[in-house]
């Protein structure tokens, strides 16, 4: 989806993962909900429009990124929906700040393998904040070798799939945004490993 008016480019992962907000919108009011590599932010907006309690977050390092969240904001009449500078793998202010978060919304962040364990790293610290929260993430398979299970399992953290044709994503134009055939695109929700061997 290309914005033409602020030249916003909107991955097909983040139209699919909004869709699941959409498909669960009523389990979302007052819900706690964090995006990570916002962006665009479409899932958090989506949420907020929803009546979750969203925050907005991008590297700190990618200010272009943070103010795209902070004009999706206000192209989505949201200007109170707070964007923080969070880099992945890092334990800043901010981020022990952060009250606990019920759900974390990621569209397409495990673009480059080098990021994963950062980025799982944070989602570690985030659900060792509340054990019950889910990190409900979208992917484009980009490679065979393409895995996380071992960090997965060095951290402590289990993935469900969550089939695209479960909540009407898996459509070749959703929200008039082609999914071109040949990138395939996968949901997880990623959670903790329970203490009591769940």
């Amino acid at each position: 989806v290309l914005d033409s008016q602020y030249g916003m480019y909107v991955w097909p992962c983040a139209v699919v993962l909004a869709q699941y907000l959409w498909a669960h919108r009523r389990s979302l009011p007052g819900k706690r909900v964090l995006e990570i590599g916002a962006g665009v932010s479409l899932p958090g907006v989506v949420a907020a429009r929803c009546g979750a309690q969203v925050i907005l977050s991008d590297s700190e390092e990618l200010p272009r990124c943070l103010q795209s969240c902070r004009s999706s904001c206000l192209m989505n009449h949201l200007p109170h929906v707070p964007v923080l500078g969070l880099t992945w793998g890092r334990v800043s202010l901010e981020l022990l700040a952060l009250a606990p978060i019920d759900i974390i919304l990621g569209s397409d962040v495990f673009f480059d393998p080098k990021d994963f364990e950062d980025i799982l790293t944070t989602i570690y610290f985030l659900l060792e904040k509340n054990p019950h929260a889910q990190f409900w993430t979208t992917y484009q398979v980009r490679s065979a070798d393409w895995s996380i299970e071992a960090l997965l399992y060095k951290w402590k953290l289990k993935s469900v799939h969550i089939p695209l044709h479960s909540f009407g994503a898996d459509k070749e134009h959703l929200a008039s945004s082609p999914l071109p055939g040949r990138h395939t695109i996968e949901m997880m929700i990623i959670s903790l490993v329970q203490s009591d061997g769940t």
